[in-house]
């Protein structure tokens, strides 16, 4: 079986960083595989607050995670700090893939990569709504 291989595009729109907890880490002593992705989900709530746009408005329009794939590489470990640089891909009429490139602060190593693809929802009338333009606007390189 083929192994998921995610390209990340330059240059990143957004990037922060966030320290791994004891919390992260599992019995193998090193972040654990789901615990990464609430390290991208703060990530994605920093680059929404980044791009002046709420995950869900006081309208009722927000985004749903449609998908999600992650490329694990070396290990990280408790008392790192991660750099995670955010891009955006493939727009289509309805959202898009939200791309996060994961590193060790100090030494620069890639830890992961991570691809969300991303629907705009109404969750007012519980369906699908076109990509808002804002979000196109904010968003395309």
């Amino acid at each position: 079986m083929a192994r998921i291989h995610i390209e990340f595009p330059e240059p990143p729109l957004f990037s922060t960083t966030l320290a791994v907890y004891q919390s992260h880490i599992n019995q193998a002593g090193h972040v654990d595989n789901a615990l990464l992705l609430t390290l991208v989900s703060e990530a994605r709530a920093r680059f929404f607050s980044f791009i002046e746009l709420p995950e869900v408005d006081r309208n009722g329009l927000g985004i749903v995670l449609a998908d999600m794939a992650a490329q694990y590489l070396p290990e990280a470990f408790h008392g790192e700090e991660l750099r995670i640089d955010v891009a955006v891909a493939d727009f289509n009429k309805y959202g898009c893939d939200l791309l996060y490139r994961i590193r060790e602060v100090k030494s620069g190593r890639e830890v992961a990569r991570v691809k969300n693809g991303i629907v705009f929802f109404d969750y007012v009338k519980r369906a699908i709504h076109p990509l808002p333009e804002a979000f196109r606007q904010r968003t395309a390189g």
